[in-house]
């Protein structure tokens, strides 16, 4: 039986090819402007033009999709025989995608369900692969869409930052923001809750960054199976070491992602971002 319901998604979710073709899920990505030039958050991408870009303090702006590139997927959906549609997103908090994803959906040709899964990164990605696993196995859209937003509810994302200055500056932080002061030469380990990034601990060295990451996941996983995420920018050494480490110490891992993240949300990070997330194991 064909799958009646298309997923969406965009492309904070940092996905990769393998994944989101063996699941046909639709990716719609999201731009960044590095300096003079207008690109597509795409992986992989070159690492060094972004970092140039934040060495320089060229501007960096990151702009949500325009609801006509939505409005274009959905309509591709119901021209290919999908009867539904199920659009899942980073946290709105974050970002405007979410929004224009409804305003797209109003004039849809088939209903389309939108979902804020309140995280980014592997947060949305593992929400969208759980998604789009119910939606082959033949689930309307109002079961793909609970899925997705249970599975992003029951995820863990944790990481660390050289600087919170990206963040600062992007506004991202959340409602931590008036307390950081001059703790903005700290290296701050954040984590995503209720939609936002929060600053969770300070640490004054990225060893110790990495430790407390990997005894972080442990907690998060406890004795469940689970699938387990390392995401970086620029700081493919340390995500080896973090990736090794909790490889040995979770007996019930199930599938380890190693990736580096795009344009976007490394625009609002900065070079040296180290993340991991822990989510619920689920079978492929």
């Amino acid at each position: 039986m064909s799958p009646s319901v298309a997923v969406v998604t965009d492309s904070t979710a940092y996905l990769g090819a393998e994944a989101t073709g063996r699941w046909d899920v639709t990716v719609v990505p999201v731009q960044v402007v590095l300096g003079d030039g207008e690109v597509d958050d795409v992986t992989p991408f070159d690492a060094n033009l972004l970092a140039h870009a934040l060495k320089d303090r060229s501007p960096i702006v990151t702009s949500r999709p325009p609801p006509e590139r939505f409005a274009d997927v959905y309509r591709r959906a119901a021209a290919n025989g999908f009867s539904e549609v199920v659009s899942i997103h980073l946290s709105g908090a974050l970002s405007g995608t979410a929004d224009s994803a409804r305003l797209a959906a109003r004039d849809a040709p088939v209903p389309v369900e939108v979902v804020d899964s309140g995280s980014i990164a592997m947060g949305l990605g593992f929400a969208v692969l759980a998604a789009a696993r119910a939606a082959v196995a033949g689930a309307p859209a109002a079961e793909v869409a609970a899925v997705a937003r249970r599975r992003a509810a029951a995820t863990s994302t944790f990481f660390y930052v050289e600087t919170l200055d990206y963040l600062r500056h992007g506004g991202r932080i959340g409602r931590v923001t008036n307390l950081l002061g001059s703790a903005l030469s700290i290296k701050p380990l954040l984590r995503m809750a209720d939609g936002e990034i929060g600053v969770l601990e300070k640490v004054r060295t990225a060893s110790r960054a990495l430790s407390r990451l990997e005894d972080l996941a442990v907690e998060a996983a406890g004795d469940r199976p689970v699938d387990v995420a390392v995401q970086h920018l620029m700081a493919a050494e340390r995500a080896e070491a973090l990736t090794k480490g909790l490889t040995a110490r979770l007996p019930r891992l199930v599938r380890m992602w190693v990736a580096e993240i795009g344009p976007v949300l490394g625009a609002h990070v900065g070079p040296g971002m180290l993340g991991v997330t822990v989510a619920p194991a689920a079978v492929d």
